[in-house]
C-alpha cells in the first residue's frame, strides 16, 4: 500500500507551472531589498567598469523567455526547504546592512531569489535557471580589497607590455613600475585603464556569447578564459596607441578621443573572441574529421 500510495502523492503535488507565484514573491523581494538595489544601479551609471550591470537583467529575461518551453515542461513542486535560503538571505541582508558590507548585503538579493525559485518551483526547476542565475553576479561589484589585488597586477602588466611595444616602434620610453616617460608626456596606467573594466565586461559576454553560439562546454570555458589574455592585450594595445599619439599631438590621449579609443579597444576584443571561437570550433572540426576518416575501413 505504500508503494502504491507515493506515486499517488508525488502526482497530486505536482501543479502548473508557477508563474504568478514566482513574479509577486520576486516584486516582495525587490521591494525589500529597494534600497539595495538602487544603490547598485547608481553604481552601474557612474563606475565605468560597472557599465555592463544595466544589460544583466536584460539578458537574463532574455535567456528565460527563450527557455519558456522547457521551464513549463518541468513538473513543478513547492519544496520547503528552500525557505533555508530565503532566511539565510535576509539574515546575510542584515548583516551586510549592519556592517555596511555592499557585496555582502547584494549577493543577499541573489541567495533570496534563489531560494523563492526553490521554494516555489522545487529543484528542477532552479536546476534549469542555474545559468541565468550565475550571470546575475555580474550586476554586482566585486569587493575592493580583491578589485585592488587585480588591478595593480594588471597596470603593471600592462605598462611592461606597452614599453616594450613602443621600443620596438623606436619610441624611447622609460617605465618605471605603471608609470611611462615619454620625451612628450608622462603616461599613467591607472586603475581605470589596468584593463579590468573590459575584462569583467567581455567575461559576461564571453559566457552569453558561449551559451547562444556554441553547445560544448569545453568551448564556452575557453572562451571565458580567452577574456583574461584578450583583455591584457588589447588594453596594452591602447597603451601603446596613446603612446604613439602622444607624440604627434597630447591632446590626443586626452578628452573624448581617449574614451573613443576604450570602445574601439573593446570592439577589438570583441572580434579577437569571435575569431577564437572560430579558431577553436576550426580545430574541432578538423580533429572530429581526422577521426571519422580513421574509423573507417
Amino acid at each position: 500500500m505504500r508503494d502504491e500510495a507515493n506515486p499517488a502523492q508525488a502526482v497530486s503535488a505536482l501543479r502548473p507551472f508557477p508563474w504568478a507565484s514566482l513574479l509577486w514573491f520576486s516584486l516582495l523581494l525587490v521591494a525589500l531589498y529597494a534600497p539595495v538595489l538602487a544603490a547598485m544601479v547608481r553604481e552601474w551609471a557612474i563606475q565605468e567598469e560597472m557599465g555592463h550591470g544595466f544589460f544583466v537583467p536584460l539578458v537574463v529575461g532574455y535567456i528565460v523567455w527563450c527557455k519558456r518551453a522547457e521551464l513549463l515542461a518541468i513538473p513543478t513542486r513547492a519544496d520547503w526547504r528552500g525557505t533555508v535560503l530565503v532566511l539565510w538571505g535576509f539574515a546575510q541582508l542584515w548583516l551586510g546592512t549592519a556592517a555596511a558590507d555592499f557585496f555582502l548585503a547584494r549577493t543577499a538579493f541573489i541567495v533570496s531569489l534563489l531560494g523563492v525559485i526553490w521554494t516555489l518551483g522545487g529543484l528542477k526547476l532552479l536546476r534549469s535557471l542555474a545559468f541565468p542565475l550565475l550571470l546575475l553576479l555580474f550586476m554586482i561589484r566585486i569587493p575592493q580589497f580583491i578589485y585592488s589585488q587585480i588591478t595593480f597586477p594588471l597596470q603593471l602588466l600592462a605598462s611592461r607590455i606597452a614599453a616594450v611595444w613602443l621600443g620596438l616602434l623606436s619610441i624611447p620610453v622609460l617605465r618605471e613600475g605603471n608609470i611611462l616617460e615619454l620625451a612628450s608626456q608622462r603616461l599613467s596606467v591607472v586603475e581605470a585603464c589596468s584593463g579590468i573594466r573590459s575584462l569583467l565586461s567581455l567575461s559576461f559576454l564571453a559566457l552569453v556569447y558561449g551559451y547562444f553560439f556554441d553547445r560544448k562546454l569545453w568551448i564556452r570555458c575557453a572562451l571565458l578564459l580567452a577574456t583574461v589574455p584578450i583583455a591584457i592585450f588589447t588594453n596594452a594595445f591602447r597603451v601603446t596607441l596613446t603612446g604613439v599619439l602622444s607624440e604627434f599631438d597630447p591632446s590626443l590621449t586626452l578628452g573624448l578621443f581617449h574614451q573613443l579609443e576604450g570602445w574601439g579597444m573593446f570592439l577589438i576584443a570583441l572580434a579577437a573572441l569571435v575569431a577564437v571561437h572560430r579558431i577553436l570550433n576550426g580545430i574541432y572540426s578538423f580533429a572530429h574529421g581526422r577521426r571519422l576518416k580513421a574509423r573507417l575501413p
